[in-house]
């Protein structure tokens, strides 16, 4: 993992006034000052103004406990009477919220809002919503949690809610629509590889896998289309999978088609354990010989960060920049190789972790060691487009033309220059990939030939599935094969992986991300016909975050 930071990787009613709860903390003999109810700067500090010239005085400085109170009761008071324009206004971006606000009621059919302010946590307002949603006939009640942040407008000091669409509805993302009507796509059961019926409920991280499914076969499987109130997401950008939508209330219930995946109910529910352990922790697990996915999981919810997931894979990808190595004849598994304490190219010095350096070493203990010198200082015999064709040719990626089933980010291995050229080959600079990507990887890496993953089997809609340009030559599976076991056995992974041998390989990986504190910690490696991959979201060294969630998922499915 070098030390330069790179960049990182989203009708009214006639009820009267809210009030937002506000926590007052009393000590004995009298309250506690202006620092325990309004935060560490004191009531002064938030009166704070500044002018100069002939200006009018801006205040400025944080937003005062008053301000916070005075401004959502606005803003929820007239949003609960149906006051869009006046709701809008209470805002920071007014255009943006009037046409939410104007859909909730007429494109969602939601009335009889009815909105019950929270206790505040700092400028944030928790607030809980109570409504009606009505279309042809049937009609249900809609009950959720929401929150809004005030914050203080630059230009004049005026405190406003910051608008963002979640405040609506957490669902909500911009270009998101709330829409009451006809389904569109009928309903899915989802089956497990075993037949089971796979659920939300059971599985939580199947969430969004199960609208993919649904916005991708429910019309192919059957079923017939019910009437809901569902989030229509925004159309995707060309190239891109779009978000599937959401469905957040039935009001009347449509008839299912069926939908057999490769799912395995054992590993799903082992995965589903697993990231609990991790915050912000995601997971993939994959059969290398054929590409069946056995189980995603992710420790967070809203987003398949598994499946569409874009972030720099730090040294998972030297499995990448190995297989070009070895293929231009570079390096040589059991061959000495250089790996300095630093190395510059393209005017950046790259370092190791804590600048170690292996003196006499091999290629093979370099890579067990993940040595960013030993890749580095080869950038100069390299042809700048070199990695994304290895990674296009070899392994499938940066193609765009996966067809998983469901929507999915094939990686990204664009063409560099200079020291973004030379970040790559360690998984920095522009390279991104998620855990279904590097779960790919190694599998291609244990086999030699890339395998498309895939949920739900093609045999289903006849689509075709993604298929690799070359192959890597036996010399260079074999060394691959070699480095990855050993890594396994001897080197950053070897904690993780113990026990696991001797049909096994692995590679760690961290990647640097501007704003965190830790790096992403990345783990990927393969048992018999078993591979898996994993990230921690600043979760520092791979071998310590998601190596064990990975590993533990090699064992429950051998």
């Amino acid at each position: 993992m070098g030390k330069r930071r790179r960049a990182s990787e989203r009708t009214g009613s006639k009820r009267g006034p809210l009030v937002i709860g506000l926590v007052t903390v009393v000590a004995a003999g009298g309250a506690i000052g202006a620092y325990t109810l309004y935060g560490g700067g004191g009531a002064a500090a938030e009166d704070r103004t500044s002018a100069t010239g002939d200006h009018k005085a801006v205040k400025s400085g944080p937003v005062s406990a008053t301000e916070i109170r005075t401004t959502a009761t606005a803003f929820l008071t007239s949003w609960q009477h149906g006051q869009v324009a006046k709701a809008a206004a209470a805002t920071d971006d007014s255009a943006a919220a009037a046409k939410t606000l104007t859909g909730y009621t007429k494109d969602a059919h939601i009335t009889g809002v009815t909105l019950t302010g929270g206790t505040r946590k700092g400028a944030t307002v928790p607030f809980s919503v109570k409504a009606t949603v009505t279309y042809k006939g049937k009609s249900k009640p809609l009950a959720y949690e929401s929150r809004l942040t005030v914050v203080r407008r630059a230009k004049d000091g005026v405190p406003l809610v910051s608008w963002e669409p979640s405040v609506v509805h957490p669902a909500l993302t911009e270009g998101d629509r709330l829409v009451t009507g006809a389904s569109g796509t009928p309903p899915v059961k989802a089956l497990d590889r075993d037949g089971g019926e796979l659920t939300a409920a059971k599985y939580p991280s199947l969430g969004t896998v199960l609208d993919g499914l649904r916005e991708k076969y429910g019309k192919k499987a059957g079923g017939s289309a019910g009437i809901e109130l569902r989030v229509v997401r925004k159309a995707a950008k060309k190239g891109a999978d779009k978000t599937p939508d959401k469905t957040l209330l039935t009001l009347s219930e449509g008839t299912p088609g069926t939908v057999r995946t490769t799912l395995s109910p054992a590993i799903q529910a082992k995965a589903e354990q697993q990231v609990l352990t991790k915050a912000r922790s995601s997971v993939v697990v994959m059969r290398p010989s054929t590409g069946e996915i056995l189980a995603v999981a992710n420790q967070s919810h809203g987003f398949n960060t598994a499946f569409q997931g874009s972030m720099a894979p730090g040294s998972t990808m030297k499995i990448v920049t190995s297989t070009l190595l070895f293929e231009k004849n570079l390096a040589k598994a059991d061959k000495v190789h250089p790996c300095p304490k630093t190395v510059t190219y393209g005017h950046w010095k790259f370092h190791n972790d804590d600048d170690f350096e292996i003196k006499g070493g091999t290629f093979k203990g370099s890579f067990a060691r993940s040595c960013n010198t030993a890749f580095i200082s080869q950038a100069k015999k390299l042809k700048d487009a070199d990695l994304t064709a290895t990674a296009q040719r070899i392994y499938g990626l940066s193609m765009n033309n996966w067809a998983i089933g469901v929507p999915s980010f094939d990686g990204s291995v664009p063409v560099q220059r200079d020291a973004q050229m030379a970040a790559s080959l360690i998984g920095q600079g522009a390279v991104r990939m998620n855990p279904l990507n590097m779960a790919s990887v190694v599998s291609t890496a244990k086999t030699g030939v890339f395998h498309q993953p895939y949920l739900v089997s093609p045999s289903v809609d006849g689509r075709s599935l993604a298929k690799a340009t070359g192959t890597m030559s036996s010399s260079t599976r074999a060394q691959l094969r070699e480095v990855l076991q050993y890594t396994a056995a001897a080197g950053t992974a070897a904690e993780a992986m113990a026990g696991l041998g001797p049909d096994d390989g692995a590679k760690t990986g961290s990647a640097e991300v501007d704003g965190q504190k830790k790096p992403n910690g990345w783990f990927t490696a393969w048992k018999g016909d078993l591979a898996a991959a994993g990230v921690v979201q600043a979760g520092g060294h791979g071998g310590d975050s998601a190596g064990p969630i990975v590993a533990a998922l090699l064992r429950a499915g051998s």
